[in-house]
């Protein structure tokens, strides 16, 4: 009796280490949570995103252009001083010629302009048209007047030119005050004009004046009457005014101002009826090779220093906030003769050939 009770004893002991030496082996192999002990691991930490740096400012930069040369160098100047890694390369010639080849070399299928800047917005509404045109909208046109930038970003104003009459004052002593001296008899075969045919300011001009009730085409025909000369660009307008030449002038006011103020015997008149005005706008082409720089350029063009310059070379600034150079008037103070820009665009060729019609084929 005693061995069958000592057997049981022994078999309940032997349970009890067993089960003790099996809870010692659970608690090493998984340990419980406890509240200084997360149950989970916790994740990894995400990998930072790789740094990213602007594309560098570099290469071949090609600039067409129908800007006055020494303002062109200007730019370019400016330009480079702060991107002197670009090297930039000038076309410089009337807008008439510039986007002509143009038009050649895209029908070519060999566009080389990377940037282009010419007179006026129905030139860059036609190129748009014709899907040259890059759309950037650089982060320096928010300070630009929105009636001055196309709304898809295919181009923007640079600066603000008015059409105004030069008058000789060693000639004239009594200012006129309107457009209409320029058919009247005291300027009879003594005023002069650019052509549309090759001035990208005249075209606009032309189609400008010929749709205000006050002028039209009978204006025009008054100007053949009248025998008003007919030049190739602005600047020979000025050489004739300024030289004595001619006693009238019809042209782009910031030649006016820079030529009184280097001493010519030349006044500007901003006509009571109103002037039109141009914006040299920027863009850039689509199969630009230089898409950065290009980029770099429209900005640099855009920017406050680069309004600035716009100003020290004596034109009417477009951006908000900088000043017009003395003896110009700000958008605010110029009343402006304007119609639509598609209208213009679409009216262009047909406006250039009557008037070449008119006046000769000059």
């Amino acid at each position: 009796m005693k061995s069958v009770t000592l057997r049981k004893w022994t078999l309940s002991l032997f349970a009890a280490i067993s089960v003790v030496g099996l809870a010692a082996c659970g608690s090493q192999s998984a340990p419980a949570p406890s509240a200084s002990t997360p149950s989970t691991t916790p994740a990894a930490a995400p990998a930072p995103a790789p740094a990213t740096t602007a594309p560098k400012v570099e290469g071949t930069l090609s600039f067409y252009t129908s800007q006055p040369d020494t303002d062109a160098a200007a730019l370019i100047e400016g330009f480079t001083k702060k991107y002197p890694d670009v090297k930039v390369e000038l076309f410089r010639s009337g807008t008439e010629e510039v986007v002509s080849r143009l038009q050649a070399e895209e029908k070519a299928g060999q566009v080389k302009a990377d940037v282009l800047l010419v007179a006026d917005a129905p030139t860059f509404a036609s190129l748009k048209k014709q899907d040259l045109l890059l759309s950037y909208s650089s982060p320096e046109a928010a300070d630009i007047p929105a009636d001055y930038k196309d709304a898809d970003g295919a181009y923007t104003g640079t600066k603000v030119m008015a059409t105004v009459l030069a008058v000789n004052s060693n000639k004239v002593k009594t200012m006129p005050d309107s457009w209409k001296v320029l058919t009247s008899p005291e300027a009879s075969g003594k005023a002069i004009m650019p052509s549309p045919l090759y001035s990208g300011a005249a075209a606009y001009n032309v189609g400008v004046l010929t749709r205000q009730a006050d002028f039209g085409w009978d204006y025009m025909q008054g100007l053949k009457t009248n025998a008003m000369t007919v030049i190739k660009g602005n600047g020979a307008v000025l050489k004739s005014v300024a030289g004595g030449e001619k006693d009238y002038g019809m042209i782009v006011d910031y030649l006016v101002a820079r030529a009184k103020t280097e001493g010519s015997p030349v006044e500007m008149v901003y006509p009571s009826e109103g002037v039109p005005v141009i914006t040299e706008p920027i863009g850039i082409m689509k199969a630009s090779q230089n898409q950065e720089a290009a980029k770099a350029f429209v900005d640099f063009v855009l920017s406050e220093d680069g309004q600035k310059l716009a100003a020290s070379l004596g034109y009417t600034p477009i951006r908000k906030g900088v000043a017009a150079p003395a003896g110009l008037k700000s958008i605010e103070e110029i009343k402006v003769l304007s119609a639509s820009i598609n209208e213009l665009e679409a009216a262009r060729e047909d406006d250039k050939k009557k008037f070449g019609e008119m006046m000769g084929g000059k």
